[in-house]
């Protein structure tokens, strides 16, 4: 075969047969090159031939499905052919059917037409009935069948009624205008009749008459001023009118004419919600709850206002802050002995206008909660119901949409109302403005008596003060009273100031009692400074118990007023935890106590304790040798001097403390006593030498001691302090021949002493 010059021989897959270009001939010029380039030829020449052979056996797969193709030709003919008889049938045929189909579609027009012409001929008719008997019964004063028919006419379209049609066929020679004129005169004077008999059956109480026209008003599209009507009724019903016998400056006067205003107003809503929502729909009391609540408004203000004139609510403002409580230092009680004048302000007044306020601000908290769980029971019915609800009378769609997402923390529209009224501003800014400065002036006062008429009973045990009980007493009236407020922010706002006064002038005051005590500690000499000293270190331990006494009493009073019924009956579910943090958070006062008890307790034993056991082990080992023979330690059993001593000396020092302290103090001041003594102890018996004999003599000593110290208290921690002692009584007491490191790291003790101190101990038995 014939290659042109330049060109590349490729095999069947492309790949060329040399990496070098074949050179052209005419270039070539030795006979190597010719020889080289004849053998490329040669190799081309056998690729070609090889891909040539491969496509010809590959022929017969072609040739058959050739042979198959030309066998399927007469066939493919004759299909055609067959298309081309059945696209000329079928498009005879469809044109036929189009044109019928056509003439189908223009009759099917003309019945529509027909069928909506007389659709509207009918609707046109019962318009024109309709507003032919409606006129014939207002003019027989028949209310309900002129509201029905008036229904009719109005469920008609608007396009009817203001329709050319309408406006032809419908005009009589007695009504002549177009039938929607006729339509809203014949509305407005039905609403002009019904509000005149409406007013008039309400002026006279006839239930049966109100009922009947007030669910008239919806059913011809006047539901706002049905409600309107229905307002002003139910407003009528709530205005409090106090009896002529009343008398203003009685203590219940204002809190029972607000009494009886939320009530009037709740048992509205109790009563008449159902009868709004069946003739109304459901929400539809939002609107006359609103009237109320204006009504409420105007009232709350005037008696609110009638309340601050007549117990001159200003005046003892500005008289409290001008006379704070005198303090319960010394000198207060001192200038109470040589009758100084008494405060301008009586506190028993302030009592009394504190539980006045706090009367009515719980008689609005009430009415509040009644109306959120009320409401909100409604509202709940009605989403539940809202499927299932037959298809009301027709009337204008409402102006509000009363659904609530709960969930984005929206309100139904009556709790709205009641949140956003001002009767709750009123109420808070009441107790804002009077009752919590005064509350906070009363506890002040109450405090500062009861340190001013303080006094103690030595008789009884523990011996205090009277002033824990009567603060605590009085400090439980006035949590009650300011939880039955029902405002979550003055409870916050009065707690807060609570607690600072509890702090500075109860905490704070006992502390200088107990300071002025030890200014006048030791004064005199002989039996005169003892008395002193006695009558001072009872002064100053009952002081201590005060404060014990305080702490537990908190501890308690913020338990049970947390878990007061008062929390649950005047603040809503969102607010009791909030309310119980602010009950609660008193007990930020309970450490407070503990500190400045732990500071007074420390402060009587290091005067009077920690000098006399300077020298108190010293005195008990005195004479006392643990080195025994059988016959020294029989005769120190028989004397058991150590116990002894122990006991006589222990029971002077702690004479006139266990029988005046509460059981906590005594506690703290043991403790102290232990701590303490328990190191001199230990680096005492570290300088004695035992041997057999005195080592179980000092065993049985330490044992008896512990017992006799355990006996004294209720607690058991007194054994605690004593596991050093303990120890190096063990190590005292090990056998001669065994190893005391080996028992150290083998007994399973806990040790308090490490292993040099251990060693140290061994060594001295002798």
């Amino acid at each position: 075969m014939t290659v042109e010059p330049g060109s590349s021989a490729t095999g069947q897959n492309g790949a060329s047969t040399s990496d070098t270009p074949r050179k052209n001939p005419h270039t070539i010029a030795t006979l190597p090159e010719i020889l080289s380039c004849l053998s490329f030829l040669q190799s081309e020449e056998a690729e070609v031939s090889s891909s040539l052979t491969e496509i010809l056996s590959a022929r017969e797969p072609i040739v058959d499905s050739l042979s198959r193709l030309q066998g399927l030709m007469p066939k493919l003919d004759e299909l055609q052919l067959d298309a081309h008889q059945f696209d000329r049938t079928v498009s005879v045929t469809a044109k036929t059917a189009d044109h019928v189909g056509g003439r189908v579609r223009s009759l099917d027009e003309e019945m529509r037409r027909v069928r909506e012409a007389a659709e509207r001929v009918g609707q046109v008719m019962e318009l024109k009935s309709s507003l032919a008997e409606l006129q014939s019964s207002m003019e027989s004063k028949d209310w309900e069948s002129a509201t029905r028919h008036c229904a009719r006419a109005m469920a008609l379209p608007a396009e009817v009624v203001a329709g050319a049609f309408a406006e032809m066929a419908v005009p009589t020679s007695e009504s002549h205008l177009p039938p929607a004129q006729t339509l809203q005169a014949a509305r407005e004077e039905l609403l002009a009749i019904f509000r005149q008999e409406f007013d008039r059956a309400s002026q006279s109480r006839d239930a049966a008459a109100t009922s009947r026209f007030f669910k008239l008003f919806p059913a011809i599209g006047w539901e706002v001023e049905g409600l309107q009507a229905y307002a002003a009724f139910v407003v009528d019903l709530v205005k409090v009118r106090a009896p002529a016998s009343a008398k203003t400056s009685s203590p219940l006067y204002y809190v029972t004419a607000l009494t009886a205003l939320f009530e009037s107003i709740a048992m509205i809503v109790d009563q008449h919600q159902p009868i709004v929502d069946k003739y109304y729909g459901p929400g539809k009391m939002t609107p006359v709850l609103e009237r109320l609540l204006l009504e409420s408004d105007r009232v709350v203000k005037d008696l609110l206002e009638g309340w601050e004139e007549e117990r001159a609510m200003k005046r003892k403002i500005s008289d409290t802050a001008s006379h704070p409580p005198s303090g319960a230092g010394p000198a207060a009680i001192r200038r109470q002995t040589v009758g100084e004048e008494e405060d301008p302000v009586d506190p028993r007044d302030i009592d009394r206008v504190l539980t006045e306020a706090a009367g009515m601000g719980g008689r609005w908290s009430l009415f509040r909660r009644f109306m959120y769980d009320r409401l909100k029971e409604e509202f709940s019915d009605s989403e539940d119901d809202e499927e299932d609800r037959p298809p009301a009378s027709p009337r204008p769609k409402p102006e509000r949409n009363q659904k609530v997402d709960e969930d984005a923390g929206t309100l139904p529209g009556g709790i709205q109302a009641v949140e956003s009224c001002a009767s709750r501003q009123l109420m808070e800014d009441m107790l804002t403005n009077y009752y919590v400065p005064l509350e906070t002036w009363y506890t002040r006062t109450i405090i500062d008596k009861a340190h001013r008429l303080s006094n103690s009973d030595m008789f009884q045990s523990p011996a205090m003060t009277t002033t824990p009980d009567d603060v605590f007493y009085m400090l439980k009236v006035v949590l009650s009273r300011l939880l039955s407020c029902g405002s979550m922010a003055a409870v916050k706002t009065t707690a807060e100031q609570l607690r600072e006064v509890l702090d500075k002038e109860y905490t704070s005051v006992i502390r200088r009692k107990m300071d002025d005590v030890y200014r006048t500690a030791g004064v005199g000499g002989g039996s005169r400074g003892e008395k002193v000293e006695r009558e001072n270190r009872q002064a100053f331990i009952i002081l201590l118990n005060d404060l014990d006494i305080s702490s537990s009493h908190m501890e308690r009073l913020v338990k049970e007023i947390a878990a007061s019924t008062l929390v649950a009956q005047y603040f809503l579910d969102t607010e009791q935890e909030t309310v119980k943090s602010s009950v609660l958070s008193f007990n930020s006062l309970v450490p407070k106590f503990r500190s400045a008890l732990r500071a007074g307790v420390e402060q009587l034993f290091n005067q009077l304790m920690r000098p006399k056991l300077r020298t108190f082990i010293q005195d008990v080992y005195k004479d006392v040798s643990y080195i025994l023979d059988e016959d020294s330690y029989a005769t120190a059993e028989y004397n058991d001097a150590v116990r002894k001593r122990f006991i006589k000396a222990w029971e002077a020092l702690v004479e006139g403390y266990k029988e005046i302290f509460t059981e906590n103090n005594f506690r703290l001041f043991f403790g102290l006593a232990l701590d303490v003594l328990i190191r001199p102890w230990e680096r005492f018996v570290v300088t004695l030498k035992y041997n057999e004999l005195g080592a179980v003599r000092f065993d049985h000593d330490l044992r008896s001691i512990t017992s006799y110290l355990s006996s004294q208290t209720a607690f058991g921690d007194v054994r605690g302090k004593f596991v050093r002692i303990q120890q190096i009584s063990i190590l005292l007491n090990l056998d001669s021949e065994e190893d005391v490191d080996e028992f150290y790291n083998g007994s399973g003790i806990t040790w308090q002493l490490n292993e040099q101190e251990a060693r140290a101990i061994a060594g001295l038995r002798t």
